[in-house]
């Protein structure tokens, strides 16, 4: 296959994206064969040297944004039909608390994630700060010995804060990677099973 062959394929399998996104696309991938070809590729060995087409499609279809996926998906070839409207307007009770449920769900894995990510950190920083405070207290102690105890906890406090800290962003690195991994199974019910 040749460089416009695959330009061509690639559009033709793109064809329900925006014409802008399958410009942008097409224009990248050409960059890229036309960048194997001055490094001495040959036409067709830069092109099978990018991957399988359909390959391409879906990954290019995964980093599209979601509203622009959706909108592909729904947005019809030609226009309406007289029928389609009446059922579109008549299943709308049925189909928008639907599709509003969807949002919310996707809404609410975010919403729950970060939640859990800024409980962490506020719990990690009630320790440190705990710690400092308890430091700033040997001022007030009342004895020696229950100031030489309040100097050790506010340590113990401190030493649990910051070892956490790590813990905790280790931990949250995973799960924004699971966000992710969530967003891209969503996106994935939005392409055509016929595209991949």
């Amino acid at each position: 296959m040749n460089k416009t062959e695959f330009l061509l394929s690639l559009e033709q399998k793109l064809v329900a994206l925006p014409q802008n996104e399958i410009e942008v696309t097409q224009g990248f991938y050409s960059e890229m064969i036309d960048d194997r070809m001055e490094d001495g590729m040959s036409e067709e060995n830069a092109v099978a040297a990018i991957g399988d087409i359909d390959t391409i499609v879906q990954n290019t279809l995964l980093e599209m944004p979601l509203p622009t996926l959706m909108k592909a998906k729904i947005q019809p070839k030609a226009g309406l039909k007289i029928w389609e409207i009446v059922l579109i307007v008549l299943g709308f009770p049925l189909w928008f608390p639907l599709l509003a449920a969807f949002f919310v769900i996707i809404l609410s894995v975010y919403v729950s994630v970060w939640a859990v990510i800024i409980s962490l950190y506020a719990a990690v920083a009630a320790f440190v700060l705990s710690g400092l405070a308890g430091i700033l207290s040997l001022f007030f102690a009342q004895s020696f010995p229950a100031g030489l105890l309040m100097f050790g906890l506010s340590l113990i406090c401190i030493g649990i804060g910051v070892l956490a800290f790590f813990g905790v962003t280790k931990l949250s690195i995973w799960l924004i990677g699971l966000t992710r991994i969530f967003l891209r199974w969503v996106k994935s019910l939005f392409i055509k099973k016929e595209l991949v």
